[in-house]
């Protein structure tokens, strides 16, 4: 049976043959030449069409989700570099955080209606790797958002920020909160949760410092105050990824395809590191190996102060 061109192309993506994945989109963009896809839901729509950026008023459609947005958006001083404008038609949550990157001449807020903007050509946000035909070595480097660091009361433990629970649209990437425990018996970590949402009112009461934020600039300013942050695949993720904050990803045994296979670094955020279920649905081990990795974490960071000592 051959392999349908969904397939192809997520098994070159999970393998990091970016250039082959290429090759397909090309394929099924010359099949979608003049096909319609406004009846189908935003997030599976396609949108370039092709035409060429160059010297063009581009607008970029902002169709899935918030971290999706935050990690393609990287794209958007390369398309700069090119185009006569760039108009980013966003989330609005998103807008005052995305001010902060190169490459944006105006921002309009993602609705339900037709954009508020004129453009000669209209690209989806991550549609953008396929126009620059991105490979893991020339994915633009980080940090590409920024935010000042909050205030934070800090008492010389390593301060670090905990996101457990994703979104209900895919349950395998969440961990059930007294999973968690290992963490807990870490020495030298003041935790700060950053989840949101439910999850937040299921979280242990070892969990007492609450320094998240529904306000994503709000919650940037916090992540960049912290030393680290550890989470589940979702928004804050990316977050950190986008700002250059330390972050370990927690994933699911068949995670998307951005997370490639066999890795447990990510050349979209250089500050990543990623680890695996080995099986399906199998957290403990995950969160065994995460404890150990602060655990050695906090003596790398007092090992200097008693070399001083002495």
């Amino acid at each position: 049976m051959q392999e349908d061109a969904g397939a192809a192309w997520m098994r070159h993506m999970r393998r990091g043959d970016f250039e082959a994945a290429w090759a397909v989109s090309d394929e099924v963009l010359r099949a979608h030449q003049g096909v319609s896809c406004t009846h189908l839901p935003r997030h599976e729509q396609w949108v370039w069409d092709g035409t060429p950026v160059q010297g063009k008023r581009v607008l970029v459609r902002c169709y899935h989700g918030l971290g999706d947005t935050l990690q393609f958006i990287r794209f958007a001083p390369r398309l700069r570099a090119t185009a006569q404008e760039v108009i980013v038609w966003a989330q609005p949550e998103l807008i005052p955080l995305l001010r902060t990157t190169a490459g944006i001449d105006r921002l309009v807020p993602l609705h339900d209606g037709a954009p508020e903007a004129e453009f000669d050509v209209d690209v989806e946000v991550m549609e953008l790797a396929h126009v620059f035909r991105a490979t893991p070595r020339t994915l633009p480097p980080v940090p590409y958002l920024h935010a000042d660091p909050a205030p934070l009361r800090r008492d010389g433990r390593l301060a670090v920020g905990l996101v457990w629970q994703a979104g209900g649209w895919d349950e395998r990437r969440s961990i059930p909160p007294h999973l968690l425990a290992p963490l807990a018996e870490v020495p030298g970590v003041a935790w700060h949760v950053l989840q949101r949402g439910a999850g937040l009112a299921e979280r242990p009461e070892w969990l007492a410092t609450v320094s998240g934020s529904d306000d994503v600039r709000e919650a940037a300013r916090v992540m960049r105050a912290l030393d680290l942050v550890v989470t589940v695949d979702s928004m804050p993720a990316h977050l950190a990824g986008a700002l250059g904050v330390p972050v370990w990803t927690l994933l699911h045994s068949q995670p998307d395809w951005r997370w490639m296979e066999h890795r447990g670094d990510s050349p979209w955020y250089d500050t990543m590191r990623l680890f695996r279920q080995d099986r399906p649905g199998a957290w403990s081990p995950v969160l065994a190996r995460v404890a150990q990795a602060l655990a050695e974490r906090v003596q790398g960071t007092r090992r200097p102060a008693r070399a001083a000592a002495r």
